[in-house]
């Protein structure tokens, strides 16, 4: 019989997977959502919280519930070649195409740039970027440390220095809540709802989840059930630090406009706030907040990828990925950030309808016995829409991938389908393709009693 994990187990772990989720993206995406928000501060940061907290911890409990060895283990019960496919996309985009150049030049062009010659920035970029990720790569070779490094050293760091401006904003507010900017005055819950996939967490929650089950695992607990609830209570424990930190600091960014003005993005926001309280002081504390907090998420998903990369092609050992995504991650980084973002939107568009769905599947696997028909139903159903929904947002971005029928599609989803302009025009497609993936027999089921007949028959 398993030992009981005891508080301590929780705590730690928690805090592991709070350091894991917790960058610099999580910073700057509540602070502008709280500036835009205003007197709608509420139903904004309900719907942020749901796709920055609710299903990063679901993604997490999906992999621990549906007793999967990883993202690949549970797309692959849609199809294995889905499976890999989707995996792979998804492991890109979190990792060197996106999510981890993201966390070297968010901390540049917020807490460094700003003091440079703009001509020279380009390669103080590259030398800052080089640096971040020698250190990255260093701290990620050992993957068995990574509770200690994150849970027990980077994360109580990173929490020290964002607690003394967060506490100095409340003892000392900027000013009162402004009127909501956009779509914050019509639709703010769904606004903040959607803010939340630029964390990128919930695709995080589903490729760091082995990660914290490892954890688990190298603590001696074995047994699924136990891992499951042990993973839960960890999840709590994260939930209710995020919940924290994301109302201040949205609250920090709906009283700041009186005294800082309608900013252009967060992190200018919070250069800006921490410059109001502390001066030229405030440019170093934020520089030393923002580089904590990405690379401690930086180093989470060197890893995450490494393992899955080294799980997938294993003739190339663990410590080799390491060093090309870190590599490949400096390159990619020195694109710039906004090139970064312009070229994720889209992607992200694309994989998150199908990532929720994944999602709920593998948390709700157990009541329909894991059939592979409800994922295959919902999935397909589902990347109808979602494709559409990336098509969408890269022409948005460059007008010039426009193409007729695809504009033909899209205006037949608005006119037929659910809350389609509200960005979950998929939600009624997964339903009805779980449904039939439920009631479709399986043609194994449907042979079963005929060839139990013909046995019988031959024995008489």
């Amino acid at each position: 019989m398993q030992q009981k994990p005891s508080f301590s187990t929780y705590a730690v772990i928690g805090t592991m997977l709070f350091g894991l989720f917790f960058g610099a993206g999580n910073l700057i995406f509540p602070i502008q959502l709280g500036q835009l928000a205003g007197t709608s501060f509420w139903p904004a940061l309900i719907g942020f919280l749901v796709t920055a907290i609710g299903l990063p911890l679901l993604g997490v409990l999906a992999i621990a519930i549906s007793g999967s060895q990883g993202l690949n283990d549970l797309a692959s019960r849609v199809h294995p070649v889905f499976g890999i496919t989707f995996a792979l996309i998804l492991y890109l985009t979190i990792g060197p195409f996106f999510a981890i150049p993201r966390t070297a030049t968010v901390p540049f062009v917020v807490g460094f740039e700003p003091f440079l010659d703009p001509g020279q920035s380009r390669l103080w970029l590259a030398l800052f970027s080089f640096v971040f990720f020698a250190i990255v790569y260093y701290f990620s070779l050992n993957s068995a440390k990574v509770m200690d490094i994150v849970g027990k050293y980077l994360t109580p760091t990173f929490l020290l220095f964002l607690s003394i401006l967060i506490i100095t904003a409340i003892i000392q507010p900027m000013g009162t809540f402004g009127a909501p900017t956009g779509d914050y005055g019509t639709m703010p819950f769904m606004t903040g709802f959607k803010e939340g996939y630029n964390t990128m967490d919930a695709l995080g929650g589903l490729a760091l989840g082995i990660i914290v089950i490892q954890a688990i695992k190298n603590r001696g607990i074995t047994d699924t059930k136990v891992i499951a609830q042990t993973t839960w209570k960890s999840g709590l424990f994260t939930m209710g630090l995020m919940v924290l930190i994301y109302g201040l600091i949205t609250y920090m960014g709906a009283s700041s406009v009186q005294a800082i003005g309608l900013l252009e993005n967060g992190g200018l926001t919070f250069a800006a706030v921490s410059q109001h309280y502390f001066g030229a002081f405030g440019s170093i504390l934020l520089a030393v907040i923002i580089v904590l907090a990405c690379l401690k998420t930086s180093i989470g998903l060197i890893i995450a990828c490494s393992e899955f990369f080294h799980s997938v092609y294993p003739k190339i050992n663990y410590k080799t990925f390491v060093l090309i995504l870190s590599i490949l991650s400096f390159m990619v980084a020195n694109f710039g950030l906004t090139n970064i973002i312009q070229y994720a939107v889209p992607v992200l568009m694309f994989l998150y309808p199908l990532a929720i769905v994944l999602i709920l599947l593998g948390v709700g696997s157990r009541l329909f016995n894991h059939k592979r028909n409800v994922y295959a139903g919902a999935m397909i159903l589902t990347l109808f829409v979602s494709t559409i929904d990336g098509y969408n947002a890269l022409a948005g971005t460059i007008p010039q991938v426009s193409h007729p029928w695809m504009e033909d599609i899209s205006d037949f989803y608005a006119s037929y389908l659910p809350f389609y302009e509200t960005g979950l025009g998929w939600i009624v497609p997964a339903l009805i393709g779980a449904m039939i993936g439920f009631l479709w027999k399986d043609r194994i089921q449907e042979e079963a009693p005929v060839l139990q007949k013909n046995a019988e028959n031959l024995s008489h």
